[in-house]
């Protein structure tokens, strides 16, 4: 019998949890009192981003390998985010986006078959919605994705829906705004390196890190001419996974969920509370719109909150800058 079996308590898989978004996952989780196995390949994660949970070096597309961590940790539930996540990266290298995130998704859900795994909270995105008509989408909004990265996740809610009507795990696919912000007691934050997120992107400017941040297009018709986008405080975002958990464990029906604010700031408001925190501005240039930018994404997020009863803490655009900096002010200084 398992170590976990011995205990009663079984065991949650996170794939890549190690990276970003997924080690705040896992640091709840194991402060939360579950008992947590990372898989991660560590080509984005970082090793010391896993905290009070076993770390597994791996790829989550290696078949022997996941079959035997889900058996021998006496795995019932499964949090998936590895993948690759970069836009312009998955135009540029389609076949690597659809073999990281949609062919390896296709094999761990075998395994997670196999193995009579429970439920699994799934890493989704925004991305599968396109550009959505009034820059607003709502879980029913037609699916239009404009990019392979978005293709690729839509393609694994898919499986996820055709396996549960199957028989298989049950499931919450949680699509992601635009993440930002950094673990509130700076132990851990997005240390992705060439990273394109706004927040760490203007940080890193505001530092000096980089010679200054491009705005691209200053003529939508938003409040103030830029990119208007919902951004959700990392910490959030991590506790709506714990909050689908506890659901799925109530015997919840599977589902898809939108994980924004219903709110939006644009790309100047952004790099004014960068400044704010910083003290100074952040440097900036003006570069024409990119093709396939939409002028707004918002989340609509009612159904979230009604179905897994998740309030966010984090709600606020400072917070998130300072947070954000803070975590670059300790990288800064950990390189030094």
């Amino acid at each position: 019998m398992t170590q976990a079996g011995k205990s009663g308590q079984r065991t949650i898989l996170v794939t890549g949890g190690a990276g970003y978004i997924g080690s705040h996952v896992v640091l709840q989780l194991t402060e939360a009192g579950e008992r947590v196995v990372v898989v991660d390949d560590l080509s984005t994660g970082f090793r010391e981003s896993v905290i009070g949970a076993e770390l597994i070096v791996g790829n989550v597309g290696d078949r022997v390998l996941m079959a035997k961590v889900l058996r021998e940790h006496d795995v019932d539930t499964v949090m998936h985010f590895a993948a690759r996540t970069i836009v312009p990266e998955s135009v540029a290298d389609p076949l690597r986006y659809y073999g990281n995130n949609t062919c390896a998704t296709r094999s761990l859900l075998e395994c997670c078959r196999d193995a009579a795994v429970n439920q699994i909270v799934f890493s989704s995105t925004a991305a599968v919605y396109g550009i959505p008509e009034g820059g607003q989408a709502a879980e029913d909004t037609p699916t239009a994705p404009i990019n392979p990265y978005g293709s690729s996740k839509l393609m694994s809610e898919w499986m996820l829906r055709d396996l549960a009507a199957a028989g298989g795990p049950r499931y919450v696919a949680l699509r992601y705004f635009n993440v930002a912000g950094c673990d509130p007691a700076g132990r851990i934050g997005q240390s992705t390196r060439h990273a394109t997120l706004l927040f760490k992107v203007a940080c890193e400017a505001a530092l000096g890190q980089r010679d200054r941040l491009s705005i691209f297009g200053t003529d939508y018709a938003t409040v103030d001419g830029t990119g208007v986008r919902d951004y959700i405080h990392v910490a959030d975002l991590a506790r709506a996974h714990l909050d689908a958990l506890a659901y799925l464990r109530g015997g919840g029906d599977s589902t898809v969920l939108n994980c924004g604010y219903g709110h939006g700031y644009s790309v100047r408001e952004v790099l004014e509370a960068v400044g704010r925190a910083h003290g100074s501005p952040v440097p900036w240039i003006e570069q024409p719109r990119r093709a396939g930018d939409p002028p707004s994404l918002i989340a609509v997020s009612d159904r979230i909150r009604e179905t897994l009863g998740w309030q966010p803490r984090h709600d606020d655009l400072d917070f998130i800058a300072r947070t954000s900096l803070a975590w670059e002010r300790k990288l800064a200084s950990s390189a030094t």
